[in-house]
């Protein structure tokens, strides 16, 4: 979709009448649902449904989006349709996602070696919005929109995504996110010593294998770091991170997320591998560009 995919949901609502049915069509929770809603609202800045126990009607400022985005929606279609004809026409093309939270920093890196092996295939970067929400359309999707996404993925995380794939390139280290006035940005490398009595940023349990044995290491070993846990890795993380004076863990390639943040190399924390994840069935394009990755991957420069 070339518009916002939020009026997806919001359009299945508005023809479901409920929350509960659009979830039932859109194969997500009820409150995924209203949440999506909310957000498309607070977006807007409009009040789109008038809510009841009888259930849900349109305002008037819904009946005039709702017109609107089936129209946006057809449009958006047909120009998608007529952008892959002309792909078609240009040549084969690899579709990279990216995001604050997936840069394609490591992959551009290999692009040279990789352009040797496949000179032929072209490589765009299609830009996401990065979201519970959008992140589990297009990993399930991956093929469609886009082909591949590069990031941090482990077993743990993979489990969430039994329907992906994934090749690793690079083991990335473990670091630490902190405020340029920190008296930690004074360093250039951090021990768990140094985090006594600091605030320490952490996605929630169970999302990560590999953050899920670390945060039992913090609390077994180092009692004296207050371990805050977050749901999701987005701009607001590290907003409320710098705000705060808190520690935030993080990874090299999100040194372009926030301009007053410094991200420090935490000894002994581990590292997590840095993968291409991709479809299981993808296209003969995408699978000449896996193999020639994982052909680089298995000889040394």
């Amino acid at each position: 979709m070339l518009y916002n995919p939020l009026l997806d949901t919001f359009v299945c609502v508005a023809e479901a009448g409920s929350f509960n049915k659009a979830a039932e069509e859109l194969f997500i929770s009820a409150p995924a649902v209203i949440k999506q809603i909310n957000s498309l609202e607070q977006e807007v800045r409009l009040r789109l449904f008038v809510r009841t126990h009888r259930g849900l009607t349109l305002t008037e400022a819904g009946k005039s989006l709702y017109k609107d985005a089936l129209y946006m929606r057809k449009y958006s279609d047909g120009a998608l349709d007529r952008a892959r004809v002309m792909a078609r026409q240009e040549g084969p093309c690899i579709r990279i996602g990216t995001s604050l939270m997936t840069p394609v920093d490591i992959l551009l890196e290999l692009w040279p070696r990789i352009y040797k092996q496949i000179p032929d295939v072209k490589f765009q970067v299609v830009p996401f919005d990065n979201t519970p929400e959008n992140a589990r359309e297009i990993l399930r999707n991956l093929g469609e929109r886009i082909d591949i996404v590069a990031g941090v993925f482990d077993e743990g995380m993979l489990a969430y995504h039994p329907y992906c794939r994934t090749i690793e390139i690079a083991d990335v280290p473990v670091c630490g996110a902190v405020s340029l006035d920190h008296p930690l940005a004074r360093k250039e490398r951090l021990c768990w010593s140094d985090l006594a009595g600091e605030t320490l940023y952490m996605i929630k349990p169970g999302w990560s294998t590999t953050m899920d044995a670390l945060r039992q290491t913090i609390e077994r070993d180092y009692p004296d770091i207050h371990i805050q846990t977050f749901d999701f890795y987005n701009a607001q993380v590290f907003n409320a991170c710098e705000n705060g004076h808190a520690v935030l863990i993080a990874f090299p390639f999100w040194k372009a997320v926030h301009p007053l943040l410094k991200i420090i190399s935490i000894d002994e924390a581990g590292s997590m591998p840095y993968c291409i994840v991709h479809s299981p069935k993808p296209n003969d394009t995408t699978q000449r560009f896996l193999d020639a990755v994982t052909h680089i991957v298995k000889t040394p420069v």
